[in-house]
């Protein structure tokens, strides 16, 4: 494309493989760029982004070193004032004091320098949530339950229409296209037919996508045999035993889940050879 450079390139390959999910991959393609062109601060923000979503305490010190060798380089780049402030934010008060500390100073500096930034509205939504309370804390889990609980169901649709197209086709043309695609709806479609399908799935393909009614009759099932158990005697206060109803569907979520987990995966290796090869 005229007029892209070097770095224009990797910064687009980093931002796809970031939308992506794929966080090593960032780390590669940044660190690909820094050793290929040297110190640049768009690609240590980069760099760093790669390490602080992982959200983990080596990743967190990494990422950190990133943050000031890039603004080391430009002080005021927004991307790594924000990014850092962000990381700061989450740092635990008593084992990091100094990081902690430094939210309040990273957080004046950006509002200081472009206060109606994309940057400095994401950073006010992230003090907002780290000032979050308990309770908001669990509506977020609640949210989040709820989404992979969709992603399960929607899934298994998917796979029940997949099925159903490939035993009218006589072949497994969903999987061929899937393999080849780089898309990742496709990969994910592709990867469930070929780990859930076959008659021994039955059961979990049926409770995936009715999942929302599976979940119904196992907490019913539960409070039921709960409630049978301390009338008749045979327990006097709590019982773990009506809770295994909810086992199987437990055990549903986990398969779908790892199916995405491991399709994402081979999407995220599949745009970086992509992205690679462009380059």
């Amino acid at each position: 494309m005229s007029g892209t450079t070097a770095i224009d390139v990797y910064q687009d390959r980093c931002e796809q493989l970031f939308l992506a999910g794929g966080n090593a991959a960032v780390r590669r393609a940044a660190q690909e760029g820094l050793d290929e062109l040297g110190p640049q601060p768009d690609l240590y923000c980069w760099l760093a982004l790669g390490h602080a979503v992982e959200d983990d305490d080596d990743h967190d010190d990494r990422a950190e070193e990133a943050f000031r060798a890039g603004l080391a380089l430009d002080a005021g780049h927004l991307g790594l004032l924000a990014g850092y402030a962000e990381l700061c934010l989450r740092a635990d008060a008593f084992e990091y004091p100094g990081r902690a500390a430094r939210a309040s100073v990273l957080s004046r500096r950006l509002k200081e320098l472009a206060p109606e930034s994309a940057e400095a509205q994401r950073l006010a939504a992230a003090e907002r949530w780290a000032r979050r309370g308990y309770w908001d804390d669990i509506r977020m889990r609640a949210v989040v339950g709820a989404l992979q609980g969709r992603d399960t169901e929607a899934q298994a649709r998917a796979l029940a229409e997949d099925l159903r197209q490939r035993d009218g086709d006589g072949g497994d043309g969903a999987i061929t296209r899937g393999a080849g695609s780089v898309d990742r709806a496709t990969i994910v479609r592709a990867a469930t037919l070929e780990a859930l399908s076959g008659p021994w799935n039955a059961p979990v393909r049926l409770l995936g996508r009715y999942r929302t009614a599976a979940w119904a009759v196992s907490l019913i099932l539960c409070f039921a045999t709960n409630t049978t158990l301390r009338r008749t005697g045979v327990v006097d206060h709590f019982s773990v035993w009506g809770y295994l109803w909810l086992v199987p569907v437990l055990i549903v979520d986990r398969r779908f889940a790892a199916v995405r987990k491991e399709a994402e995966a081979r999407h995220v290796a599949h745009l970086e050879a992509v992205l690679a090869e462009r380059s």
